[in-house]
């Protein structure tokens, strides 16, 4: 019997996928646990593995095809001694996957500089919402045709849809519009409460954008899907996180001199020395210590309850081409500073090759993104849910700064915690603060 190859869920919030390179083609034997293709997530590139023996027998979903939906067919496979011919008609009674219906125009999403976690955006084509009209009758629309049809104050259930199963689509909304033919929507009847507050704007439309440059004074570069996952998660994160912003300045040379001092001790191996810690290392660690004294800012915000987590599990914002992600230092309170320096080497250098599984950049409950290195000296970060709290960290600068009534040189650092105010309020954000602040100016303490 054919065996179905179908499009793996490499996470438990993928929806889609590119299905960016074939390694096999037809007719080519392949035993579980060859490498038979890759796919593309918006932040990763994952090898899919073959579960079972036998031979290639049809590829049905082309390399290079985007938007792959999770469980769709992608080849079948041929068991040893079956008829390869049969089994390439048969794909086990499965159909290959019919087209998706064509996306429909959106506005663009505005971009942001700072790192946001994946998940999936939903489509424009998946499966018809259903909307209620002011009737109560269930009517089939794209999310764009509701937006629409509300933004010219028209009744959806008056509108002949011909999309798939009658659906509702833009064109139909604008041919309505323009015909005059559809009813105004029902007003709010007296004392019903009021409509939820419309979304945040997602800017201006693109036809509004062009008008405003001189034609072949600009080229479009079209989204990938990782530039739309970071503008979907940070429109939601302003959208939702009442942001509440802390900042303080850290003197560094005492952990400068420490820093100096392990890394001047490291053992070699292969002529190289075993570790080498940076700052940015050494901030992990003070934070994820900070959020183990502070376990009240250790948390995650749902509507029900509030997810208070044992481990301190520290994201941090690696910049990759098209975008950022933050690969996850698990159980970071636990770890020493050598083994936190070299497991962020390895993700960075896998987070930039977007070799990361998706177990290693999904979750977390902190996140530090650091600029300093950019020479710049303070920002704020925007939470990524679902964090409560980001810290902002700006470049170490020599400063005067007054020490037992005298001026003295030193190395200050300034950094932002950006929390979630639902659960880590002004009070709690700035205990965190400081608890941080102490390990980064007595940074013995990490070590015991």
């Amino acid at each position: 019997m054919p065996i179905n190859i179908t499009m793996p869920a490499l996470s438990p919030t993928m929806e889609e996928g590119n299905l960016a390179k074939w390694l096999v083609k037809e007719g080519d034997k392949v035993k579980s646990g060859d490498v038979i293709a890759e796919i593309e997530t918006d932040k990763a590139t994952m090898e899919v593995e073959a579960v079972d023996e036998g031979t290639v027998a049809k590829i049905v979903v082309p390399a290079g095809t985007e938007g792959v939906k999770v469980n769709a067919l992608i080849a079948v496979l041929a068991a040893d001694g079956e008829d390869v011919a049969a089994a390439a008609k048969g794909g086990n009674g499965v159909a290959a996957p019919a087209p998706a219906e064509k996306k429909e125009e959106t506005a663009a999403a505005p971009a942001a500089a700072t790192a946001p976690a994946p998940a999936a955006a939903q489509p424009v084509a998946a499966a018809p919402q259903a909307a209620k009209a002011d009737t109560g009758t269930r009517v089939f629309s794209s999310p764009l045709a509701r937006r629409l049809a509300k933004d010219a104050g028209i009744d959806l259930s008056a509108i002949a849809g011909s999309g798939p199963h009658g659906r509702v689509i833009k064109k139909d909304v604008e041919s309505a519009v323009a015909g005059g033919g559809a009813k105004p929507a029902a007003a709010p009847a007296a004392g019903a409460a009021a409509p939820a507050a419309a979304p945040l704007a997602k800017g201006m439309s693109e036809d509004a954008v062009l008008k405003l440059f001189e034609p072949g004074s600009y080229e479009l570069v079209p989204h990938d899907g990782m530039r739309k996952t970071i503008a979907k998660r940070l429109v939601e994160s302003k959208q939702t996180i009442p942001h509440f912003y802390v900042s303080v300045d850290c003197e560094l040379d005492a952990l400068l001199a420490l820093r100096a001092q392990l890394n001047a001790a490291s053992p070699e191996k292969d002529g190289k020395p075993v570790y080498k810690l940076s700052v940015n290392d050494m901030v992990i660690k003070a934070l994820a210590l900070a959020l183990r004294d502070v376990p009240d800012a250790n948390v995650s915000w749902t509507d029900s309850n509030m997810v208070k987590h044992k481990h301190a599990d520290v994201g941090v914002a690696v910049s990759i081409p098209g975008g950022l992600i933050t690969p996850i230092v698990r159980q970071a309170e636990l770890k020493s500073l050598s083994a936190i320096s070299n497991e962020m080497k390895d993700l960075g250098k896998r987070a930039k090759d977007r070799k990361l599984k998706p177990e290693e950049y999904q979750g977390g409950t902190t996140a530090v993104s650091n600029m300093g290195m950019m020479g710049v000296k303070d920002f704020s970060a925007v939470v990524n849910p679902p964090h409560a709290t980001i810290l902002a960290v700006g470049a170490g600068e020599e400063r005067v700064v007054v020490k037992n009534k005298q001026m003295v040189i030193a190395t200050v650092m300034t950094v932002t915690l950006s929390t979630d105010h639902r659960c880590v309020d002004g009070a709690l954000g700035a205990e965190l603060l400081g608890a941080f602040k102490r390990y980064i100016e007595n940074p013995m303490g990490m070590l015991v």
